[in-house]
């Protein structure tokens, strides 16, 4: 039975994007041609706007796993998802907030296609709870999550671990790999708070908590790094991730908790298409027979389809609650 949350609400909150609008695809095409510095590769793969229904994946598992989130905000541009296959009983729940509300006094930097910037700003919705969880649309609940799962009281639970990075920050190569810049985005935020980039704590591909009033004290202390940070219409290297800054802030102040098992899996883009077939198949196993796995993260589900071509099935199985109707069963073509 899912427990009394005796600390106040808890919404959600979830970033979306349709890539593949028309007005979209035009505005990005126009303001990457306008860019006064070449775009690094992570910021300009059509991939990291690419829409496969998994938003709908992700609210059926909010719903199914995690009943007592209050609210779900869903973050867009100008476009709304499709959400007519969910039941009314969901849609009742959700609530649309648009990147002119939360970059109010800012709409110079709009429109903006960089999920950074996005981030930075989330805490500013009107109505948002003070504790909050945020999802990128394709993390998903894959068991049951109490509220005590990702706070402790009002402290943040947290997962990742601690890392040195210090050997990429001088290493060129490594600066434009797409597959290293969450790393810096991470090396950026810990050293706003005067943490090292020898050894910060890295956080998960996962749900993330956050504290509203911790947001609005760093905006606070740190204006003009939270107003450049929301100023990039693309992904930067100079930028830090939002939820590292979070992260940092909590841990100093000793308002954090740690989540010591591991009870999320991580699926990156590509994993699987060098051979690895075996390796991908046993991690999804762990979602389907075990508990343990309350959270799983898939970067590029076309792509692990091509792997695993009943991967709907088995994401329809794990979030739970799925009609047939309401399942979006087929990849876009």
């Amino acid at each position: 039975m899912t427990k009394m949350n005796l600390h106040g609400p808890i919404d959600a909150v979830i970033t979306w994007v349709d890539g593949s609008a028309q007005s979209h695809l035009d505005k990005r095409t126009l303001y990457m041609a306008q860019a006064a510095h070449e775009l690094h590769e992570n910021a300009v793969n059509s991939h990291r706007w690419l829409c496969n229904d998994e938003i709908l994946y992700c609210l059926h598992s909010i719903e199914h796993h995690a009943p007592w989130i209050r609210k779900i905000w869903i973050v867009v541009d100008e476009i709304t998802p499709d959400l007519s296959r969910l039941s009314p009983s969901l849609r009742d729940k959700i609530s649309f907030s648009y990147h002119p509300e939360i970059f109010e006094g800012l709409e110079a930097v709009l429109p903006t296609f960089n999920s950074l910037a996005i981030e930075t700003l989330l805490w500013r919705i009107k109505g948002l709870s003070e504790r909050f969880i945020y999802f990128n649309d394709d993390v998903f609940l894959t068991a049951t999550l109490e509220p005590s799962d990702m706070f402790e009281g009002k402290k943040p639970v947290l997962r990742g671990k601690w890392v040195d990075y210090s050997a990429l920050e001088h290493d060129p190569k490594r600066r434009s790999d797409p597959a290293m810049f969450n790393h810096y985005m991470q090396i950026n935020a810990a050293e706003i708070l005067g943490f090292t980039s020898s050894r910060l704590f890295a956080a998960a591909h996962v749900a993330h908590p956050f504290l509203r009033s911790v947001m609005a004290d760093l905006w606070a202390k740190y204006p003009d790094v939270f107003h450049v940070n929301s100023a990039h219409r693309f992904r930067d290297l100079s930028q830090f991730l939002p939820q590292a800054l979070h992260n940092h802030a909590c841990i100093s102040g000793a308002h954090a908790s740690f989540q010591t098992q591991v009870d999320h899996l991580h699926i990156y883009s590509g994993q699987g298409n060098d051979g690895g077939d075996n390796e991908v198949l046993e991690r999804l196993q762990r979602v389907t027979v075990s508990n343990e796995i309350k959270m799983l993260c898939i970067n590029d589900l076309p792509q692990l389809e091509a792997v695993v071509p009943n991967m709907r099935a088995i994401l329809k199985k794990v979030v739970g609650g799925m009609s047939s109707a309401a399942s979006p069963d087929q990849p876009k073509e």
